[in-house]
């Protein structure tokens, strides 16, 4: 039996008004997805714990059938783990932005998606002359980093520090959203010293001259320590493969024991190759019994209230993402399965996560289909599976 889990990052939505009460999914043209929904059982699932962070951690933790109540420990130890950075105990790992901030207004998470050769450039900067000791910076893609700290510096009461991610704050004053709790003088202090820096730096001031964003600042986020979650093969005795352009989810892949495929030309953004990622995960099938294929370009519309882009990446991971595979799956000798969903909503019209039930569909060898037709938020209501707790998918998806 082959698996093969296709996630479309951020696709559920709400209804819109200028899209006559319907959500970006339900006025996508997606023939793959529809087909998968009426050709098998459907539902909604709840990847987002009662209480906790509407986040792609958390989320994607859910999917791959680890509960985030047990498991979870913060987001930048995994994406950590995918930049090979090996966390010691008494270490402490955020995930750190490169922002644009104006008269203390996030102006814009990932400072005009800043490229990753620039990003170095000012990541490696503050190594140089942030001058704190027990701190380093790790450059990572695009606006997308890590800051390790010895744990000593800032206490060890680190489920009271509270840090709230960027990109819920766009257009919002910083002043509320600063961390707080135990040592968030510590980390206030580094932010404050590091906005020094950056907004001296000459590729800032280049970036201003030519009217763009510029990367004035760091915001820390994410906050945690090396996590420990039992492998993949141990949980479900099957090999598997992670394909994502995000180092979240590559992390994830690490503790989990899943192979991390590389896949030319992946972004994470707009412009990733889709077809690349559908092409590599077919072909990652022929060796693993489990695929993971992740893409994240409708969260990033979703963040940025890009209605158009969010429909047009909603359609693309349809049409060259699931019908790729899905046609391949099909001409196979062997049993497969297939399951689609979206790992939390992330609606145009409040540009942040949320942590609204998602749908989700499978199909294949053994799955008797419902009745069911078409693949949105409003349709699978009516699925056979009903409403799901999201650590519990991957044990439905491979049940005898």
């Amino acid at each position: 039996m082959k698996y093969v889990v296709c996630v479309c990052d951020g696709m559920a939505d709400y209804p819109l008004e200028n899209l006559n009460r319907m959500t970006p999914l339900q006025f996508s043209r997606t023939t793959n997805m529809d087909e998968i929904a009426a050709n098998g059982r459907c539902g909604l699932a709840r990847t987002i714990p009662h209480g906790m962070v509407s986040g792609c951690d958390v989320a994607n933790l859910s999917i791959l059938g680890y509960n985030p109540k047990k498991y979870y420990c913060g987001r930048a130890p995994f994406e950590a783990a995918s930049m090979n950075i090996d966390l010691k105990p008494g270490q402490v790992v955020f995930r750190c932005n490169l922002v644009t901030i104006a008269e203390d207004i996030m102006v814009d998470y990932s400072a005009g998606h800043i490229s990753t050769v620039e990003a170095k450039v000012l990541i490696e900067s503050l190594n140089d002359r942030i001058g704190i000791e027990g701190v380093r910076f790790y450059p990572g893609l695009g606006y997308r980093h890590i800051m390790l700290v010895e744990e000593k510096m800032i206490h060890k009461n680190l489920h009271q520090l509270k840090c709230m991610p960027p990109h819920d704050i766009v257009g919002e004053n910083i002043t509320s959203s600063l961390p707080t709790g135990s040592g968030s003088d510590f980390l206030c202090g580094i932010m404050e010293k590091a906005a020094q820096i950056l907004e001296r730096h000459d590729i800032n001031q280049i970036k201003v001259d030519l009217n763009e964003s510029p990367a004035n600042a760091i915001w820390l986020w994410g906050e945690g320590t090396k996590p420990e979650l039992p492998l993949f093969i141990d949980k479900y005795n099957l090999k598997g493969a992670m394909i994502s352009a995000v180092d979240l989810l590559k992390g994830i892949a690490k503790f989990a024991g899943l192979e991390v495929i590389k896949v030319p030309g992946a972004t994470g953004y707009f412009d990733t190759n889709y077809e690349a990622k559908a092409k590599y995960a077919i072909e990652a099938v022929e060796n693993q019994d489990f695929v993971f294929v992740h893409v994240e370009a409708p969260d990033e519309a979703g963040h940025t209230g890009a209605l158009k882009e969010k429909i047009r990446a909603i359609e693309k991971f349809d049409e060259d993402v699931v019908g790729y595979i899905l046609d391949k799956l099909s001409r196979s000798d062997v049993p497969w399965r297939i399951m689609i969903l979206s790992d939390h909503a992330t609606p145009v019209c409040v540009k942040k996560h949320v942590g609204d039930p998602v749908p989700f569909a499978i199909m294949g060898y053994g799955i008797e289909r419902d009745n069911v037709i078409e693949f949105n938020e409003k349709s699978v209501k009516k699925g056979a599976y009903g409403l799901q707790d999201g650590y519990n998918l991957m044990s439905i998806f491979m049940a005898k």
